[in-house]
């Protein structure tokens, strides 16, 4: 299993009255972790557009564990949870720099093509992206 990682700049913009960071921001941050695997795997998914297609979030989900404050350090760490020719689903933790999780989720994304949002099948419509997800996915266990 791969898992891709990403720090995060945190600034006083991010922060809520209660001087934590707001929780809206973790959907940023999990969206920044799933580009930078989709880099490492050494795709890109303005090429997936240019291709004529989107990869929308169908379901997406968080677990807050620990509250992020400002001069913390973040890393976002992503996986391919599971990889089916209709959706991907990606796994999250978010980490400060004492190593402890402050959030885990996950997010669903299916392929539809750009012109009608009909789903088509990620297979078919990218089969070696497809195929390296297949290589670095979690295991079954």
């Amino acid at each position: 299993m791969y898992i891709s990682e990403v720090g995060i700049q945190l600034s006083y913009a991010d922060t809520d009255m209660m001087g934590v960071i707001y929780h809206g921001n973790y959907v940023k941050w999990l969206e920044l972790g799933r580009t930078q695997l989709i880099e490492d795997a050494g795709y890109s998914y303005l090429e997936m557009e240019k291709a004529g297609y989107y990869a929308p979030v169908q379901h997406l989900d968080i677990t807050y564990k620990h509250s992020v404050r400002l001069g913390d350090q973040i890393t976002v760490q992503t996986w391919v949870e599971e990889n089916h020719r209709a959706k991907t689903i990606y796994g999250f933790s978010i980490v400060n720099q004492e190593e402890k999780v402050c959030a885990q989720g996950s997010t669903t994304h299916i392929v539809v093509k750009k012109e009608n949002f009909k789903p088509t099948s990620f297979k078919k419509a990218f089969p070696e992206w497809f195929q390296k997800y297949e290589e670095i996915k979690k295991p079954i266990t």
